[in-house]
């Protein structure tokens, strides 16, 4: 007979001829250290499938039992959640929902916990989502929720866990659950983060995410870690009717004499650089080799400081503080979040306006009473670098100003994200702030490439 048991985040299989997988053949491998075949755990739902009603077989890798969790307090779902489940449903209850920020992701995911009646594992980037999602859960399914990650280590048979965590604790409790529901799920592809998919049995996955897309590719691994895409919904398909209506505006701002003077002679050093050494930024690894030379090259210091300094620029120059003090103004009484691309910028500006700055560095007790004194209107400007482009609930903003930011499209549409949560006469703006000759207009025209961009 054969026998399916869990080892350690795989999936070991005995009982079949010796190095003959027969009928598992492309989905397990020998180890000759055990005399076994072994597979990735992930793979647990497609053994499962090949050898059912076909060929005799012991389950014992798989530890859950369905789970009656009630009558959760789950709100009516709108069409584009129904469909979205539908679709899912129809995929065997494995694939990828795409919805913008706003659209009510998490309904979907708690219509798939309570539809599937298994022990589930929401796994999420970030702390702050964490105790989000804990919150939520309690308050829909009426139960106790567990939480794993930043020194929680509580599972229960609803658990939401940091996807660090998740994947430092698979190898233990991968046959545990038997519903994954990936949050942010375009971080899934990651080399670290993917274990939490690859040693986990779990055969109905759902991955959610307003952007999937990832510069390096990675985001056709999500077939595999959360299954296919199931449906898929953009920003201006429901822009003023689910979402908030909203406008983007482009602002030019021109740097200052002195500051033009010194961005032009230090970007000169800087191209001067990687011109004479033949290094291109098209290819995935000039920046490796940027900084390289720059460490080995006698002039690599001052090199890496002119690159520093027109980036500096670029990203912080007194016009753009003074178009901020502009908007401020025109948006008084306004919710107003600040994206820059760094922490010095954002510090500066907090310094400049007197205004709450939120980063990576924020303690966890001032980042609760930062966020609750925003959404209350007593502190009405919040500045950050990268910590609110996804996940944090702040359906009070109605205004973004990106000062600074990457090329990515992902992050540019994050930040549009976060103010286009639903409220009654609302009309989000988000501003994007572009030094005037400088590389920083084809940054903006890069991140703008999403059809959000083309109203």
């Amino acid at each position: 007979m054969i026998t399916l048991s869990f080892d350690k985040g795989t999936l070991l299989v005995e009982g079949l001829a010796d190095k003959d997988p027969g009928p598992l053949e492309g989905l397990v491998t020998w180890d000759p250290r055990v005399k076994k075949f072994r597979a990735e755990a992930l793979d647990y739902a497609a053994i499962v499938r090949a050898l059912h009603g076909k060929h005799e077989f012991k389950d014992l890798a798989k530890t859950w039992e369905p789970v009656d969790f009630g009558e959760p307090k789950i709100p009516p779902p709108r069409k584009h959640q129904e469909e979205s489940i539908a679709a899912w449903k129809a995929q065997g209850r494995r694939g990828t929902v795409v919805l913008p920020t706003g659209a009510g992701k998490s309904l979907v995911a708690f219509l798939a916990i309570a539809m599937t009646k298994r022990p589930t594992l929401v796994m999420v980037p970030t702390i702050d989502l964490m105790h989000q999602w804990q919150r939520q859960l309690q308050e829909v399914f009426g139960r106790e929720v567990g939480a794993l990650g930043g020194g929680f280590k509580d599972r229960r048979e609803l658990t939401v866990a940091t996807y660090d965590s998740a994947a430092l604790m698979m190898e233990q409790m991968g046959n545990y659950f038997g519903l994954l529901v990936f949050d942010e799920c375009h971080h899934l592809p990651s080399p670290r983060t993917r274990l939490a998919a690859t040693m986990s049995l779990a055969p109905f996955r759902l991955g959610l995410t307003a952007t999937p897309e990832r510069s390096d590719g990675g985001h056709e691994l999500l077939n595999r870690f959360a299954g296919p895409l199931a449906f898929r919904l953009e920003i201006d398909q429901i822009s003023g009717s689910i979402l908030s209506p909203y406008r983007t505006i482009r602002l030019i701002a021109p740097l200052d004499d002195d500051e033009m003077e010194r961005y032009t002679s230090c970007r000169a050093r800087y191209l001067e650089f990687i011109r004479d050494n033949g290094i291109s930024f098209s290819n995935s690894n000039g920046w490796g080799q940027f900084i390289a030379l720059c460490a080995r090259r006698p002039e690599g210091r001052e090199v890496f400081q002119a690159w520093l300094e027109q980036r500096r620029i670029a990203r912080g120059g007194r016009g753009k503080m003074r178009q901020l003090l502009t908007i401020f103004q025109e948006h008084r009484g306004d919710r107003i979040i600040i994206f820059t691309a760094d922490n010095d910028t954002a510090y500066a500006i907090g310094r400049a306006f007197l205004v709450p700055v939120l980063t990576h560095h924020t303690r966890p007790g001032e980042r609760k009473t930062m966020l609750e004194k925003f959404r209350s209107g007593e502190w009405p400007v919040l500045a950050t670098s990268k910590v609110l482009n996804e996940g944090v609930d702040v359906p009070e903003a109605s205004v973004g100003i990106v000062v600074s930011g990457s090329g990515s499209t992902r992050e540019h549409v994050q930040r549009l994200g976060r103010i286009l949560r639903r409220a009654e006469g609302k009309q989000a703006t988000l501003y994007e702030l572009v030094s005037e000759n400088t590389a920083e207009w084809w940054t903006s025209e890069r991140r703008r490439e999403h059809s959000a961009y083309r109203k």
